[in-house]
């Protein structure tokens, strides 16, 4: 079709009016101040602004890097910044009158740890009395210092046991000597100190139980006053994208490389991650989770320090995720006075224990001394339980450290009163069959939540205890913490089930699926229907903006087919930009129109452009659709028949859906036995060499032709190069081919240089996988040449544009053999394609070759004359020489030899005819 100059005018007027149309949806803008700079300890944040978690919730939100710790509470209470990141020290902010929220825990635990140059095998954190240490700063400010001073206080050294020295977060000075002792991140420095070989102890403040939080998302009370939905959209849109990060760890230290800063390498921002894991704890815990009792116990510790009073209130502290504040208060009164009572119950009757014990004590010590140690040394967790009140009777140490409770908290709740709901049902059903008397002992798998909040697996055992008559029923539990087993399991069937990029059902989830459905459709005699989507020039946007863009846009394609379906549905990722759609159940009453209007609005949905940073990409897709049990009966037919519709789509011109028909069928088994043939083609010599003359438009002399490949097949008759060529790249036959071809244009061009014309020249056309293969080609033909006695010159190789637009180092490098080879290279069907003149200046290339679409049409004035006459003046310009493809008229050869191009070829000269006759026409004159 002729290019249309007013096309430009129309395409720019529809992208001023997108451009307007974006402009019009004002995002409200608002700041969020880091405590440090930029690193993977924000990943969650730089990721919800790359994802769009931000746009979505109608945020443009700009992310600061902080100059020292305490900059965001500064910032945040000034309104310099609408939120910011901080530290446990906020308690101490708010209980000092200053207005900050806090929306979200992060860090589950505090990184914040002391370390100290290893000098024994026994670390002693006594070895900092009298040292340099560097801890925080010496400032007045409130920070991460106050931890570890608690923790150091709680060990026995006083802040005056120590020389304090201004922090320089330069881990060299431990390393170098400077200072003895050094406040680190246990996600940052060890890297470093193990990248130096620098021997180090650790000591953390979790050690004595001084437990803070690490970084926690806050604003200001005035923030949330005036903007409650942007602050609850603004802590949606960072917990999903802190989801997202602690998910996708390569991907977010690609993103930070990338975007935000290289100061640190691929491999310490990959260590960061990897560390933050269990402070996160983003499996276990939902991020931005927050307990009450945490921040008490941290206030505790700050009371203990004399910084706050004991039992001081942070009412308004903790932000309301469910936009409601409960008053636990009386909740707490009410088991208090609970727990009084147990406690008295049990301290009574202990006492009636103590008294009948006592008579039998001194027979039984000795083997109570002996269970008594087996009991504490147990590496299971081990409780006595009455088997009515549930409550504890003895616990070992292992246990209390598996439910993360001491046995003074254990003595105030019940046995099942930290279980999961739904597995303390299932464990009250068998201690039912175990006080009857029905079983004896059991065995099950079960959660349980420790303070923090974290939720634990646990292998459970109980045993009923034989008693005597008139005494309390008990039973023996015996726990074994599997919690890691779990996670291992969990994540192996994720990976095994999930496409790690897009979260969508893999291969295996798609079969098993897919076979359970179609069990179910003969059980009911419905209908399935399966859609094959494939993305249209995802190849095009993964060369020009990278493979991380490409997966951004995989993962939000991905997120669109499922806004398409119904939630019964399943989609799932095949594998590269294959997606695979699963419509169970279908309404047998609209079935095709409901099939057929789920896939056009895929297309429609995938057609709109993607954000991809400052970039926009636009695809499209052809979509297959088979049916269940119409088209196939088993799952391999029916996806294949998918994929043959789906290149049907492709076929059709792409952007469209197709049906399987058995037509389809037939074309695939017609192509595959095709390619079967084309493998034993070169051995059967089959294939035959055809010449089209490139004539000289001013004297009309013939020193140039074009070598075109004919399959002789002994059953077909010739076959199409356009059918056949596209299986022998495919099947990988054409690099065999495109040899065989260099020898019998090198053979043929050798007579006709010596017989006919010095200087004559032969085209050979070489697909691009010839183009891009390694090794050494292009030196084997150098050297058969050579072998010949032909120089370089005596060949042209015709390539196309598109080859250049993923122009590597493998295609530059090709063309730099040519070069020096003196061998020629011929752009081909120039003005159809991606017409860079960039490429033109970058590259060697000797000629260029109009399209035949522009021939067709030549008239005087007329647009493709324009064009032509354009492209003719500019590859001057540049020292190409110009072949006009496609000349059958004496018109158009007239009109295009006024205009100086330089040579032609078309059906007005000849035709391609075998070499024979091209030869006797040489012959002829």
């Amino acid at each position: 079709m002729p290019f249309k100059p007013f096309a430009i005018v129309k395409l720019l007027a529809a992208a001023a009016l997108l451009l307007g149309a974006a402009a019009v949806q004002a995002q409200e803008k608002v700041t969020l101040q880091l405590k440090h700079v930029h690193q993977f300890q924000f990943a969650g944040y730089y990721a919800a602004l790359e994802q769009g978690y931000y746009r979505e919730a109608g945020l443009e939100v700009r992310i600061l890097e902080g100059a020292d710790g305490n900059e965001p509470e500064r910032d945040v209470v000034s309104g310099k910044a609408e939120y910011g990141v901080g530290s446990s020290s906020l308690l101490l902010s708010r209980l000092a009158g200053k207005p900050v929220v806090v929306l979200g825990v992060v860090f589950q635990h505090s990184p914040y740890a002391l370390a100290m140059r290893q000098t024994s095998a026994e670390p002693d954190i006594r070895r900092i009395l009298g040292k340099r240490a560097m801890i925080g700063t010496l400032a007045n400010e409130l920070g991460n210092a106050d931890e570890l001073l608690a923790y150091l206080i709680k060990e026995g050294i006083p802040a005056s046991g120590f020389e304090r020295v201004a922090h320089s977060f330069n881990p060299d000075d431990l390393v170098n000597g400077k200072v003895d002792a050094m406040a680190i991140y246990t996600t940052n420095e060890p890297d470093t100190f193990d990248r130096v070989g620098f021997p180090y102890d650790i000591y953390s403040p979790r050690a004595v139980g001084i437990d803070f939080y690490g970084d926690n998302l806050f604003t200001s009370e005035r923030e949330l006053a005036n903007h409650p939905e942007r602050v609850r959209a603004f802590r949606a849109a960072s917990m999903r994208g802190w989801q997202w990060a602690m998910s996708h760890q390569e991907e977010a230290a690609d993103l930070i490389l990338n975007k935000y800063s290289r100061r640190a390498d691929r491999q310490h921002l990959l260590y960061e991650a990897r560390q933050m894991v269990p402070l996160v704890q983003p499996v276990l815990i939902e991020i931005g989770y927050m307990n009450p009792e945490r921040w008490r116990h941290i206030a505790d510790v700050y009371a203990a320090l004399g910084m706050l009073p004991k039992d001081a209130s942070f009412d308004g502290f903790m932000y309301n995720v469910d936009g409601e504040r409960t008053n636990l208060a009386w909740l707490y009164r009410v088991l208090g006075g609970i727990a009084l009572v147990l406690v008295l119950g049990a301290a009574v009757h202990f006492s009636q224990l103590a008294r009948e014990r006592k008579r039998a004590l001194e027979a039984i010590r000795q083997g109570e001394q002996r269970f008594r140690t087996m009991f504490e040394a147990s590496p299971l967790g081990i409780a006595l339980i009455d088997s009515v009140s549930y409550e504890y009777r003895d616990i070992n140490l292992r246990y209390q450290e598996i439910l993360g409770r001491s046995q003074h908290e254990l003595r105030l709740v019940k046995w099942l009163d930290v279980g999961h709901p739904d597995d303390v049902v299932q464990v009250k059903a068998q201690m039912a069959l175990l006080a009857s008397g029905q079983i004896s002992s059991f065995k099950a798998n079960s959660r349980l939540f420790r303070p923090d909040g974290t939720l634990a697996w646990i292998d459970v055992s109980v045993t009923a205890l034989d008693v005597p008559a008139g005494g309390a029923p008990l039973h023996l539990c015996m726990i074994e913490d599997v919690t890691a087993q779990k996670q291992s399991e969990a994540l192996i069937w994720q990976q095994a089930n999930f496409d790690t990029l897009t979260q969508l059902p893999n291969r295996r989830m798609f079969h098993d699926r897919l076979a359970h459905d179609m069990l179910k459709s003969r059980r009911d005699r419905t209908r399935i229907a399966i859609l094959f989507i494939d993305l249209d020039h995802f190849k095009e946007v993964n060369d020009t903006l990278g493979h991380a863009q490409g997966d951004v846009l995989l993962v939000e394609a991905a997120r669109r087919i499922g806004a398409c379906v119904r939630k019964s549905d399943t989609v799932a990722r095949l594998g590269g930009d294959e997606f695979t759609v699963i419509l169970a159940e279908l309404d047998p009453a609209e079935q095709v129109e409901g099939v057929e209007r789920i896939a056009q609005q895929i297309i429609e949905s995938l057609r709109a452009p993607f954000a991809l940073g400052q970039e926009q990409a636009f695809v499209s897709a052809s979509i297959g659709i088979t049916l269940f049990p119409d088209d196939a009966l088993d799952i391999d037919d029916l996806l294949k028949h998918a994929d043959q519709a789906m290149y049907a789509a492709k076929g059709a011109g792409r952007n469209r859906y197709s049906h399987f028909t058995p037509t389809l069928q037939v074309a695939a088994l017609s192509r595959m036995r095709l390619t079967n043939d084309l493998r034993g083609a070169l051995k059967g010599r089959q294939f035959e060499l055809y010449f089209q003359p490139i004539v000289d438009l001013a004297s009309g002399a013939i020193t140039k032709a074009e070598a075109l490949i004919r399959w002789n097949h002994p059953q077909r008759g010739v076959v199409s190069p356009l059918e056949f060529i596209p299986l022998a790249e495919a099947s990988g036959l054409i690099l065999e081919i495109g040899d065989w071809v260099f020898h019998e244009a090198a053979r043929w061009v050798r007579r006709w240089r010596s017989e006919h014309h010095a200087e004559f020249q032969v085209s050979i056309n070489q697909s691009p996988l010839e183009f891009q293969r390694e090794g050494d080609s292009y030196q084997r033909w150098l050297r058969h040449l050579e072998s010949l006695q032909l120089p370089g010159q005596s060949l042209v190789v015709e390539i196309t544009e598109g080859l250049l637009l993923d122009a590597n180092s493998t295609v530059s490098d090709k063309l730099l053999q040519l070069r020096d080879a003196g061998i020629q290279v011929a752009l081909d069907d120039f003005g159809t394609g991606y017409s860079s003149l960039s490429y033109l200046k970058k590259f060697d290339i000797d000629y260029l070759k109009i399209d035949r679409s522009f021939t067709r049409n030549l008239a005087p004035d007329s647009s493709d004359m324009a064009l032509s006459e354009a492209i003719i003046v500019m590859a001057h310009k540049l020292g190409l020489k110009v072949i006009a493809e496609g000349v059958e008229t004496p018109e158009q050869r007239d009109l295009l030899a006024a205009a100086g191009c330089d040579y032609g070829q078309g059906y007005l000269f000849a035709r391609p005819m075998p070499a024979e006759e091209f030869d006797l026409m040489l012959r002829s004159g």
